[in-house]
């Protein structure tokens, strides 16, 4: 599986406030970023999958739920995990 324990706690070590930090928004679309790059290059591979296709639209839509959440709370910790994952916007 693309998706481990191990993965989780070094993406949430590295972008929440501990490994313990499984809730705050940092963590969360640091999670969805991993999660939607491993299906875009599955779908690149099986462009037919429209199920998988679904999945991540969905996912796209968490992740920028999240991240208007974010810039509307806090634009610093906004501008730093956008710039931390190298996301467009």
């Amino acid at each position: 599986m693309y998706l481990n324990q191990e993965k989780k706690q070094e993406i949430f070590g590295k972008f929440g406030k501990g490994t313990a930090d499984t809730g705050s928004a940092e963590s969360q679309i640091a999670l969805f970023s991993y999660r939607i790059s491993h299906l875009t290059e599955h779908l690149k591979k099986n462009h037919k999958d429209y199920t998988t296709a679904r999945s991540l639209t969905q996912l796209v839509g968490k992740r920028r739920a999240l991240l208007n959440y974010l810039y509307d709370r806090d634009v610093n910790r906004y501008r730093a995990i956008v710039k931390a994952l190298g996301l467009r916007r």
